[in-house]
Formats: C-alpha cells, sequence, structure tokens
C-alpha cells in the first residue's frame, strides 16, 4: 500500500529558515544541456557552503538523456545507444530527463535549516505531493522507495502504482544540490531505455498522462507553492547565464 507523505505542521518536518531569508527561485526557458548545468549547480553550491551566495532552487528542461547515479547497475541500461548516458553523483539509480519533465535543481544549506538528512528527503517529497495536490492528484510515498507515487484504480483490475517524480540529491559540505524531477508531459516511451530506479514492478505516469492538460508554468507555480509550504519564502531570480 501506498503511505501518505508526513503533514509538515504535524510531524516537525518543515525544512524552514530561522532567519527567514528568501530563496532564489529561477526558471530556465528552452532546454539546458545536461553537463553545463551540472557545472554551474556544483559552482553555486559551492558558493553557498563559503557565504558566497543565495539558496537556489534552478527548474529547467533538458534534451532526452540518461542518468546514473551511485547505485546504478549496468543491467539496468537496456538501450545504452539510445540517448546519451551521463554518470551521476546524485544518490540512486539511472532516472531518465527530457523534454516534458520540470527537472528542479535544489541547492539549500542545511547547516541554516537543520542538518537530518532522511527528513530532508521527507520533505522534498512532501514538497512534491503538495504541488500534486493543487491538480487533485495524490502523490504518496511507498515504504523503501524514494520518489512520489500515485495509485490507479480501474474496475475489474488490481490498483496499478505508476511513479510520477524522482528525487536524487547530493550533500557536500551540507549543501544539497541535484534534486528532483517531476513528470509534467514527457514522452514516457523514452523511459523503456532504462530501468528507471531499479524498479521493474511498476510504472511511469506523467501528469498529462492522468488525463490532466497541466503547462509547465502550471506545474511551476504549484511546485513554488508547495515549497514555500515545507521550505519557505522564495524571491524571483534570473536564471543562471548559461556558456
Amino acid at each position: 500500500m501506498l503511505d501518505r507523505a508526513l503533514n509538515p505542521e504535524s510531524s516537525g518536518t518543515y525544512f524552514h529558515r530561522p532567519d527567514g531569508a528568501p530563496v532564489e527561485w529561477a526558471v530556465s526557458r528552452g532546454l539546458v544541456d545536461y553537463e553545463v548545468a551540472v557545472g554551474i549547480m556544483e559552482a553555486r553550491a559551492a558558493a553557498i557552503a563559503e557565504g558566497r551566495a543565495s539558496e537556489l532552487i534552478w527548474l529547467l528542461e533538458h534534451p532526452p538523456l540518461y542518468t546514473a547515479g551511485v547505485s546504478a547497475r549496468p543491467e539496468d541500461l537496456l538501450q545504452p545507444e539510445r540517448f546519451p548516458v551521463f554518470q551521476s553523483g546524485r544518490g540512486g539509480q539511472f532516472t531518465y530527463h527530457g523534454p516534458g519533465q520540470r527537472v528542479a535543481y535544489v541547492m539549500l544549506d542545511l547547516t541554516a535549516r537543520r542538518r537530518d538528512v532522511r527528513a530532508f528527503v521527507a520533505a522534498l517529497e512532501g514538497w512534491v505531493i503538495e504541488a500534486l495536490a493543487r491538480f487533485n492528484v495524490e502523490g504518496a510515498v511507498r515504504q523503501g522507495r524514494v520518489g512520489v507515487w500515485v495509485e490507479r484504480r480501474t474496475p475489474g483490475f488490481s490498483p496499478q502504482e505508476d511513479k510520477i517524480a524522482a528525487i536524487g540529491v547530493k550533500l557536500r559540505r551540507w549543501v544539497s544540490f541535484h534534486g528532483i524531477a517531476l513528470n509534467v508531459e514527457p514522452d514516457l516511451s523514452h523511459f523503456a531505455g532504462i530501468v528507471p530506479c531499479g524498479v521493474t514492478e511498476h510504472g511511469v505516469t506523467s501528469l498529462v498522462d492522468l488525463g490532466l492538460p497541466v503547462t509547465l508554468d502550471e506545474a511551476d507555480a504549484a511546485l513554488r507553492a508547495g515549497f514555500e509550504t515545507w521550505f519557505g519564502a522564495t524571491v524571483e531570480a534570473a536564471p543562471p547565464r548559461l556558456p
């Protein structure tokens, strides 16, 4: 069975900054090269750790590609020639990024918030679930699996669990990077080249696949509102300059 995410008010899983400093919120338009994005993200995380930059949530899309987390198994890359494959320092296994999927790179200073990795991941899940609820989609977490899932019920059939958002983060000097990937309207056939997150017994879905004509802009607004519930205030910022 699916487990609901913790309610932040009752569970104490808020990750607000005690000083109330807002997080910069930036959105890049168009497709952003993966290696370029990772370089920018790692440089920004280092600057945050050194006190030279503010925290940042960076929303973007990538061209079609696969990434391998630190726990990725070679046999889970089913079609290695289909799209470029990148080794990633984030947690987790293989995942797909591509157009129609909203990637949010999360650069937060847990020293200024709370040094609790498990609670931080739970708060990321809660953030996504909060955003999905704004479209009347009931997202939930699954015991033993990171990410956010939805359950479909069809009369005469057993309930089906599908993953709608992946979560994979890394911490360096207690500053996070990498983040979440929410399926808004990606080409779901592209996931066939991997075993997503090492899970074979469940599928992958998106907001549009669930019958909701949600745009990226609408998803962004829901994500921002959900983030502010779990992590605190945001302030609009220009996206990082691309080379």
